[in-house]
């Protein structure tokens, strides 16, 4: 796993060059990056989401696209359209921004529903169809989409099917002062990400993906995440419980973080850490108990307290 540790901490240490102070938010993308999954950022308007996405991108040396979405917004502004060429008497095919490497989805919750189901496909598919015509996207692949989780006039909330499609939702978060400080520091000329370079060679990522499968999952640590996951379909407070594919994005990921730390094996506690980032976006949570205050991601963290590693065998 050394090749995959070694390509991480080229990747991290070349967006921190641009991003100050989100190592962890940095690696959590990059292990859904190693997944081939995609991931979902809510957080408030100028904490570094885009900026991070474009960092990460030139970092790899892939091709990236930004689509502002807004409810004027079309499925073929996503994935393409066919447009009639008058001098060669045919339709040619003009690809969306679906077709680039890394896509970040801004503001994806102003999308109207039939906007953001075009991505679905895209998404779990890693195609588009259009016109009758399926069409393959590149490999890497990933969608960083993007939402305020305080403003939400003019929105379309995401619905479960479209939040069970992103392996991981994470937050960054203000920056400490002191981050903020050198953050001013380094923006005091020229901004950062006008003179970053590519630091790795992104077409490496679906091989390295491959290699991820090889770390060990123990029977202990497997059944663990079943038990995890299976816990949140019988909570009380809770009026939908993550699916397999719950078990399945917190095994891979699982693997895909012990991969990123220099580890061919999937440690208890990278169970834990991930847990919330995998589980929560994929629950639903009775209304009553919303308005008692109760979240999914508190509800994650009880059930990582009351749910035991090793249930035991009888004697």
């Amino acid at each position: 796993m050394d090749s995959i540790r070694t390509f991480a901490n080229e990747v991290v240490a070349n967006v921190e060059k641009v991003i100050i102070g989100q190592r962890e938010a940095i690696e959590i993308l990059l292990t859904a990056l190693l997944c081939e999954g995609h991931v979902l950022i809510e957080d408030v308007p100028g904490t570094g989401k885009t900026m991070l996405a474009r960092a990460l991108a030139i970092s790899l040396g892939v091709a990236f696209k930004r689509l502002q979405c807004t409810p004027d917004l079309l499925p073929n502004d996503v994935t393409g359209v066919s447009v009639y060429n008058q001098q060669a008497a045919r339709f040619e095919f003009i690809p969306g921004p679906a077709f680039a490497n890394i896509l970040l989805a801004d503001e994806i919750n102003r999308a109207t529903p039939r906007t953001q189901s075009a991505l679905l496909e895209a998404m779990g598919e890693r195609q588009v169809t259009i016109d009758g015509v399926t069409r393959p996207l590149a490999r890497p692949f990933m969608v960083m989409a993007t939402q305020n989780p305080i403003e939400f006039e003019g929105t379309f909330p995401l619905p479960e099917a479209q939040l069970d499609r992103f392996l991981l939702k994470l937050r960054l978060g203000y920056l400490p002062p002191a981050g903020e400080n050198q953050m001013l520091l380094n923006l005091r000329r020229q901004h950062p990400i006008e003179t970053l370079e590519p630091a790795v060679d992104g077409a490496r990522v679906p091989e390295l993906a491959r290699q991820v499968w090889e770390v060990h999952v123990d029977d202990t640590v497997r059944d663990y995440i079943v038990r995890l996951t299976a816990a949140t379909r019988d909570h009380p407070d809770l009026l939908l419980g993550a699916s397999q594919r719950g078990s399945l994005a917190l095994y891979k990921t699982g693997q895909a973080w012990a991969a990123l730390h220099g580890r061919d094996y999937v440690l208890p506690d990278d169970v834990k850490y991930l847990a919330p980032l995998v589980l929560a976006h994929r629950c639903l949570v009775h209304p009553e108990s919303s308005l008692r205050g109760r979240t999914s991601n508190v509800i994650v963290a009880e059930l990582l307290e009351q749910t035991p590693l090793d249930i035991g065998k009888p004697d």
